[in-house]
């Protein structure tokens, strides 16, 4: 809860990591940078970051070249669909074989 200037207290929410654990498994389509057409790498410093800002689940780092944590990520598309250099596109899971998560849980589990 936070207090408002006039004594109010108003409820809200501020995405995070993991608060619902690694929900990347949960995608069918990843979303794919081209850093080509990402207007923060074109101009080599911190501008635009608007997937950063549309993406629930807080899983988009800012920077030059904003980095998407695909253990989190659950293939939502806001991000791809925010991005106005168009520099995101969303393609599916199975085009890039097992996801990273799979393969460290069978990692774990020694298969």
């Amino acid at each position: 809860m936070s207090t408002t200037k006039n004594g109010q207290e108003i409820s809200m929410s501020r995405p995070s990591v993991g608060e619902a654990g690694r929900t990347g498994d949960w995608r069918n389509d990843r979303p794919v940078m081209d850093a080509t057409k990402c207007l923060a790498v074109k101009q080599g410093r911190l501008t635009c970051q608007i997937c950063w800002v549309y993406c629930p689940d807080g899983c988009i780092a800012q920077g030059i070249g904003p980095v998407i944590d695909l253990a989190y990520c659950k293939g939502c598309g806001i991000c791809a669909q925010e991005c106005p250099a168009g520099a995101i596109s969303m393609e599916p899971e199975a085009d890039h074989g097992t996801c990273a998560i799979d393969a460290a849980t069978a990692e774990e589990a020694g298969r």
